[in-house]
């Protein structure tokens, strides 16, 4: 039985495709170069682009980009040359946007570790405020909960993970280091308990989305904690300049991979607050850079 005749999306001639009995081709196939692209970008019959020429299929790598741009209407499988052929701007952003995405998870693992190893190295957390490290601590864990149980790409919001374990690690170093040491074991394991209910069914969404809304005025008061300590003492203590620049840098690009994979003004806006409160830190940094702590005289016997 022949199929009814229809019109390939895109097709300049517009004209009659007469198919038989063989199975439907992709439509996104039969498009020619010269088609006119979407407005916002991507061609109208574009929404995944699949590297498929070369073997690699990228469908599942940027569905979760290309979703919040078109319709359910509009998927249709197409090879990455001819996509970007057609449109290479959206194509563009999309890779730049996986690939800083990627880049930031994959910085993360090392983002904190010199702060770490500069105060194992001083034994000494002077100059790092706690209330700031556990404001981050539950900035970073509202991102990571809301993105997993928003389902975005482990792209946008991966180095929450990482940087969460380290910022942990600092908080237990800084209580430690206070002599604190049991306070410091009992709160890991309250921090582990916490991240276990938040993640768990029992937790309403509701919940989570004002754990994500609440990052906003945690970051800045926690920011501001920590420049007030710095400005107080004169000095940043033991706090290590690669990881405020690494920081500072990572939250800047986030910006611009929240809102092309995820879309979520909650997101975008957390990482805006973020890269202005990292700033001031970093600009801190600088303005202190020479100034050292005074060393602690012993008393004389």
């Amino acid at each position: 039985m022949l199929r009814p005749n229809f019109h390939p999306v895109g097709l300049a001639s517009r004209s009659k495709v007469t198919l038989d009995s063989k199975p439907l081709m992709n439509p996104g196939l039969l498009r020619r170069p010269q088609e006119s692209c979407h407005p916002g970008g991507f061609p109208s019959s574009l929404h995944v682009c699949s590297w498929s020429n070369f073997g690699i299929n990228l469908s599942a790598f940027l569905l979760p980009s290309t979703r919040r741009l078109q319709s359910k209407t509009c998927f249709r499988h197409q090879t990455f040359r001819e996509a970007f052929a057609v449109c290479p701007l959206p194509c563009l952003k999309i890779l730049l946007s996986k690939g800083l995405g990627l880049g930031i998870v994959a910085g993360s693992l090392l983002v904190k570790l010199p702060q770490v190893f500069k105060m194992l190295g001083a034994k000494s957390a002077e100059g790092l405020s706690l209330q700031s490290v556990m404001l981050e601590l539950m900035a970073l864990t509202g991102t990571m909960v809301y993105s997993i149980t928003n389902n975005f790409p482990f792209s946008s919001w991966g180095e929450a993970l990482f940087l969460m374990l380290q910022t942990v690690t600092i908080a237990f170093l800084v209580l430690h280091y206070r002599g604190q040491t049991v306070k410091g074991v009992a709160f890991l394991a309250c921090s582990a308990l916490v991240l276990l209910v938040l993640l768990s069914p029992l937790t309403p969404q509701a919940v989570v989305t004002l754990l994500q809304a609440s990052n906003m005025p945690a970051v800045v008061v926690g920011r501001l904690l920590q420049a007030a300590t710095n400005y107080r003492n004169g000095h940043t203590g033991q706090l290590s300049a690669i990881t405020v620049f690494l920081l500072f840098g990572g939250s800047l690009a986030r910006i611009f991979t929240s809102i092309q994979e995820t879309g979520d003004p909650l997101m975008a806006g957390t990482f805006v607050v973020s890269s202005l409160c990292n700033g001031l830190i970093a600009a801190q940094l600088l303005f202190y850079w020479n100034a050292k702590a005074p060393h602690k005289k012993k008393k004389e016997q």
